[in-house]
C-alpha cells in the first residue's frame, strides 16, 4: 500500500502546454501544408494576371460598354490608376475565391485533422478544449490575413509597375501619396481579413461536427451562394441585414476621400457577430466531443 502511494506520488503531473508553443506548432503545420502554399501562390498571381489583362483592353471601349456590375466599374477605373487595382481584385475575389480559402482553412483545422487521426492527440494532450479552439481560430485568421495581404501586396506592385507612381488618386479626385495609398490598401486588407475570418469561423463550427473536410467546404460555399441569391431578392429585404455578405460590395468606399465609414463599420460589426456565434457553437460541440 505504501509502495503504491509512493509510486503514485512520484508520478509526474501533467503540465499544461503554453499557448505560444501551440500557436507555433499550428502555424508550422498550416504553412507546411502544400495546398495552403499553392492556394496562396495562386491568389498572388491573380492581381498580376488582371493587371496585364487591363493593359490589353481599350479604355475607350471599356468605358462605353453598357451595363456591368460594380466590380467591372472598378476594373475600368484600374486601367489608369495604380491605387484601384488591389482594391478591385480584393472586391472581386471576395465574392468566391477568398471565402473558399477561408473555408478550406476551417475545414482542415478540425475535420481534416480528425480525418487523419491527428486531432485525437490534441484531445488527449493536456490542452483544454477552449485553448484548442482558440489556437485553431488563430490559425484560420492567419490564413485569412495571409490571403488578403498577398493579394494586396501583389496588386499594389502590379499597379505601380503598369501605371507608375504618378497615377494614385481616389475616386473623389484627390491625389494620394504612396504612404496614404498603402494605408488605405491596408485598411481594405484588414476589413477583408475580418470578413474571411467570419467565414472561417463558420467553417470551424461545421468542422467541429464532422470528420469530412470536403463537406465543410461545400457547406460554406453553398451558404455563400445562397446568401448571394438572397441579397438580390427584394422580397426578403428584412433578411439582408443578417447576411454576412450584405456589405461585401462596399469595399470600394475605401477608394473615396474621405472614406464613408458607415457601411464598412456595419460590415465589420456583422462579421464580429458571426465570429462570436460560430466560435461559441464550435466550443459547445468540442466540449461534448469524446474524441
Amino acid at each position: 500500500m505504501t509502495q503504491a502511494v509512493l509510486s503514485g506520488a512520484a508520478r509526474p503531473a501533467a503540465t499544461t502546454v503554453g499557448v505560444s508553443r501551440l500557436i507555433r506548432a499550428e502555424l508550422r503545420w498550416i504553412f507546411r501544408r502544400p495546398r495552403t502554399l499553392i492556394v496562396l501562390g495562386l491568389l498572388a498571381v491573380i492581381p498580376v494576371v488582371v493587371g496585364i489583362s487591363l493593359t490589353l483592353v481599350d479604355p475607350t471601349s471599356a468605358a462605353e460598354r453598357p451595363g456591368g456590375g460594380p466590380n467591372e466599374g472598378l476594373f475600368t477605373a484600374a486601367m489608369g490608376n495604380a491605387f484601384v487595382l488591389p482594391i478591385a481584385v480584393l472586391a472581386f475575389t471576395l465574392q468566391l475565391l477568398l471565402p473558399l480559402t477561408a473555408a478550406m482553412a476551417g475545414a482542415d483545422a478540425l475535420a481534416g485533422e480528425s480525418a487523419h487521426g491527428t486531432l485525437r492527440g490534441w484531445m488527449l494532450a493536456p490542452v483544454s478544449r477552449g485553448r484548442l479552439l482558440a489556437v485553431k481560430a488563430f490559425g484560420v485568421a492567419t490564413v485569412a490575413l495571409a490571403a488578403a495581404v498577398v493579394m494586396a501586396v501583389t496588386g499594389v506592385l502590379t499597379g505601380l509597375v503598369i501605371n507608375g507612381t504618378g497615377s494614385m488618386f481616389t475616386l473623389s479626385g484627390s491625389t494620394l501619396s504612396i504612404w496614404a495609398v498603402l494605408g488605405k490598401v491596408g485598411l481594405a486588407a484588414g476589413w477583408v481579413t475580418l470578413q474571411l475570418w467570419a467565414v472561417g469561423a463558420v467553417a470551424l463550427a461545421i468542422s467541429a461536427c464532422t470528420e469530412h473536410p470536403m463537406l465543410v467546404v461545400v457547406s460554406v460555399l453553398g451558404g455563400t451562394v445562397v446568401f448571394s441569391v438572397l441579397s438580390l431578392l427584394s422580397a426578403v429585404d428584412w433578411l439582408h441585414p443578417f447576411l454576412l455578405n450584405n456589405s461585401w460590395d462596399v469595399l470600394a468606399d475605401v477608394l473615396r476621400d474621405p472614406v464613408p465609414a458607415g457601411s464598412l463599420t456595419e460590415g465589420a460589426l456583422r462579421a464580429v457577430c458571426y465570429i462570436a456565434i460560430a466560435l461559441s457553437l464550435a466550443y459547445a460541440r468540442l466540449t461534448t466531443r469524446d474524441g
